[in-house]
C-alpha cells in the first residue's frame, strides 16, 4: 500500500511540475501590459514603465562589466509561456540585465521568456534600416532548453517501432 501512496504521489509531483510555468508566479503577478508586441513596438514611449513579458529567440548576447544585453526576435508565447517555434514575429527587442549572462549559455538560437519593465527604446540599423528596438530591463528570464523535434510527435501503429 505504501509504494502505491508513494508512486501517486511522486506521479502528482510531477504533473504538477510539468504543467508549471517559466515564470515565477510572483514576478508574472506583476505584469502589466497586456496588448500586442506590435503596439509596444510601434510607440514605446506610451509604455514606458510597464511590467511586460515577451517570448522570442536569442539573435545575439553581449556582456560588459554593468551587465549583460540580449538582442532577441520576438515570438509568441504559448503553452507554459513557452515561446512556439514557426516563424511569425512581430519584431526585436533588447533585455537589459545588470548580471552577467554568459553569451555561451545565452547562445544565439536559444528560446528564452523575459518579464521586465519597459524603460525606454534604441534606434539601431539593421542592414541599412532604422529600427526602434524597445528596451526592457529584466526582472526574470527563463532560458528554455533547446528539444530535439521528433517527428511524427504522436504514432500510432503495430509492431515494433524505433
Amino acid at each position: 500500500m505504501t509504494r502505491t501512496v508513494r508512486f501517486l504521489g511522486t506521479c502528482l509531483i510531477l504533473l504538477i511540475l510539468g504543467c508549471a510555468s517559466g515564470i515565477s508566479r510572483q514576478v508574472r503577478s506583476q505584469v502589466t501590459y497586456s496588448g500586442s508586441f506590435a503596439q509596444l513596438q510601434t510607440a514605446p514611449a506610451e509604455h514606458v514603465g510597464e511590467i511586460v513579458m515577451l517570448g522570442g529567440k536569442i539573435i545575439q548576447t553581449r556582456g560588459s562589466a554593468l551587465g549583460s544585453e540580449i538582442t532577441v526576435l520576438q515570438l509568441p508565447l504559448g503553452r507554459r509561456d513557452r515561446p512556439q517555434d514557426g516563424d511569425r514575429s512581430e519584431g526585436r527587442y533588447l533585455v537589459r540585465s545588470e548580471q552577467f549572462l554568459d553569451p555561451a549559455i545565452y547562445q544565439k538560437g536559444s528560446r528564452l521568456t523575459v518579464v521586465g519593465r519597459l524603460s525606454d527604446s534604441e534606434v539601431r540599423a539593421i542592414g541599412g534600416f532604422r529600427y526602434v528596438y524597445p528596451l526592457v530591463e529584466a526582472i526574470e528570464i527563463k532560458l528554455w532548453p533547446r528539444t530535439r523535434r521528433v517527428s511524427p510527435s504522436v504514432h500510432f501503429g503495430i509492431g515494433v517501432g524505433f
